[in-house]
């Protein structure tokens, strides 16, 4: 029977919790009397942070290092895209969770192993 690796899937778990939070504020898109063209193409652009975010995801359960650095990589990368756009705390606070979970996956890379424990042989 196999073990349940806390540290192996907590990475990923965060990550996909932390995706779904962000596709919430791609909700507000939906404004009474608009066309269903124009509903697509805005939850489209609205939803293109999340999709770049599922494709650093889909990296990072291949290769955790490469996967860690790209996810500290997309929050410097928020940090100056949207800098000016709203208060620096609130940036730090929303993009936060981005290098907490690049810093997890490359912590889970150094302990070996895929499951992120060490083997016995």
């Amino acid at each position: 029977m196999k073990k349940f690796y806390l540290k192996s899937w907590l990475p990923s778990t965060i990550a996909l919790v932390y995706i779904a939070f962000l596709t919430l504020f791609a909700l507000d898109v939906f404004i009474p009397g608009k066309t269903y063209w124009y509903y697509l193409q805005a939850l489209f652009i609205h939803l293109i942070p999340q999709f770049i975010l599922l494709v650093i995801l889909s990296v990072a359960w291949r290769c955790q290092k490469i996967g860690g650095i790209f996810f500290i990589t997309a929050f410097a990368a928020f940090m100056i895209f949207f800098e000016g756009r709203t208060y620096f705390w609130s940036q730090a606070l929303l993009f936060s969770p981005l290098l907490l979970i690049g810093f997890l996956f490359l912590l889970k890379d150094q302990k070996g192993g895929k499951d992120g424990s060490k083997s016995l042989n």
